[in-house]
């Protein structure tokens, strides 16, 4: 068979898995349908690259599914989805998932959707989120079924649902974050009736668990669109509902010199930041670029001379840990965002010149984070003037190659003080402790004034140390 769609990519048998034509002759053989759905169809359709994974739908319940998944898979049948009707398997290059026909409707209250299993496949296609996502390829014949229209919305790159947006939002409050995904990974415009139903239904999305908000939140901050995808979820007004610190940003102008909008700045930061990845999109960058302000509204003060917005660094690195930790985001990534949101101004303090002291302390403090720090400063600098911008390029340029030739001399990557610890405690007779501690401490301020000492060195200064009252 062959399927040919205009302005779309052409498919074929030949463009269609070998494994999902053969696993729909056993669906075929077990007196069941199969229907290829999802990212997939839309992806390929789109003539886009997609992930490794399959999704298909089916009339056949889940313990018949799993009992033909037995027989054919690479790997054990995975059943954690089951009670929603989804049996998953690893076949080839391939990560499979076939889904029984189903509804989903969320209980009020209920952070998790009450399922219900179907026959009918058009039912199933009209309880998803997206006309786009709606399309569905009958295998093995490989016959476009398109009941909602998705085609169309597929060509004009619009996002519909296929039932009236309120009820699609009620049977899965996500689905209003999802289309904002959209917009940032596959640049689609979202249709006029479904940004109102966001913002007649925002609040919906508090029953969903944290956990799926931040993948979705995830997956948007990785498209090419982001901020305009961002701009968008915050007019919406569903941005307060998971961030409300990025609608916290679009603060007043500084009524005396007319301090640019926090909330834009922000956007433009993340633009710079996204237009320098070198290895494809970095989401500890962007989360930080996107982060690196939210200390501003709480620490803004208008004086005679101005806004003035002191240790906005410091406010914003613990409001960082706390969002972060409320969506659920791993304990690394959250430690890396959030030393750069504290980090982020350390560059504009040393405007008379670095030292091999503040290089020392700057690389320390920076850790692992050291080149994606230096690419946030760099993206930080949105001002229009192109001599400005060429002078914080310089610097930045002067501080990196500072970084490089002090590193020659010194192992700037492997910071630590002369001694170890038992060689502290050899030398001074102690046990470990505190006394111990502080002496690292010591010996590490040390490291960072002055750069390389020798041991010999090393054991005079802390006898000096000891003895100017250490013992206590």
């Amino acid at each position: 068979m062959h399927l040919f769609l205009p302005g779309m990519r052409d498919l074929s048998a030949d463009r269609i898995p070998p494994q999902a034509l053969e696993l729909a002759e056993r669906f075929r053989a077990a007196g069941f349908g199969l229907w290829l759905v999802g990212g997939w169809v839309r992806d390929t359709l789109l003539d886009r690259s997609s992930d490794a994974d399959l999704d298909f739908a089916t009339d056949a319940r889940p313990d018949e599914t799993l009992r033909i998944l037995k027989r054919w898979g690479n790997s054990a049948p995975w059943t954690a989805g089951m009670e929603f009707g989804t049996i998953g398997v690893e076949k080839g290059e391939f990560r499979v998932e076939v889904t029984t026909f189903r509804s989903e409707v969320y209980e009020p209250g209920s952070r998790n959707p009450r399922v219900e299993f179907g026959d009918s496949l058009e039912t199933d296609l009209s309880r998803r989120d997206f006309t786009v996502n709606t399309m569905a390829i009958a295998l093995p014949d490989i016959a476009l079924i398109d009941p909602f229209n998705g085609i169309s919305d597929l060509v004009a790159r619009r996002l519909r649902t296929p039932l009236a947006p309120k009820i699609s939002f009620s049977d899965d409050p996500l689905r209003m974050l999802r289309a904002f995904r959209f917009a940032s990974t596959l640049e689609f415009q979202i249709d006029d009736e479904v940004l109102q139903a966001v913002r007649e239904m925002h609040d919906r999305l508090a029953i969903v668990s944290k956990e799926r908000i931040r993948d979705e939140f995830t997956k948007l901050m990785m498209g090419p669109a982001v901020s305009k995808a961002l701009e968008m979820v915050t007019d919406a007004g569903l941005a307060g509902e998971f961030l409300p610190e990025l609608p916290g940003l679009k603060l007043e102008q500084d009524p005396i010199h007319r301090h640019k909008d926090v909330f834009h700045h922000t956007l433009a930061v993340l633009d710079n930041a996204i237009s320098g990845e070198k290895e494809g999109p970095d989401l500890t960058l962007r989360l930080a670029a996107l982060l690196h302000d939210i200390g501003k509204p709480r620490t803004r003060e208008i004086t005679p001379k101005g806004v003035t917005f002191h240790h906005h660094e410091v406010v914003g690195a613990q409001m960082t840990e706390v969002r972060m930790k409320e969506l659920r985001f791993p304990t690394k990534l959250i430690e890396d965002v959030k030393t750069l949101v504290y980090l982020h101004l350390r560059f504009h303090t040393f405007r008379l010149g670095w030292t091999d002291r503040a290089v020392r302390r700057y690389v320390r403090d920076a850790g692992r984070m050291l080149n994606t720090l230096n690419a946030l400063v760099r993206s930080d600098c949105t001002t229009r003037n192109p001599r400005k911008a060429a002078q914080l390029d310089k610097r930045m340029d002067d501080l990196e190659e500072w970084i490089v030739e002090l590193g020659s001399r010194e192992e700037l990557k492997r910071l630590r003080p002369a001694l170890d610890g038992n060689e502290v405690m050899a030398h001074l007779g102690v046990p470990p402790g505190r006394i111990v501690g502080d002496a690292l401490d010591f010996l590490m301020e040390v490291r960072l004034d002055e750069g390389v000492i020798t041991p010999e060195e090393a054991y005079k200064r802390l006898d000096d140390w000891y003895a100017q009252g250490s013992k206590s």
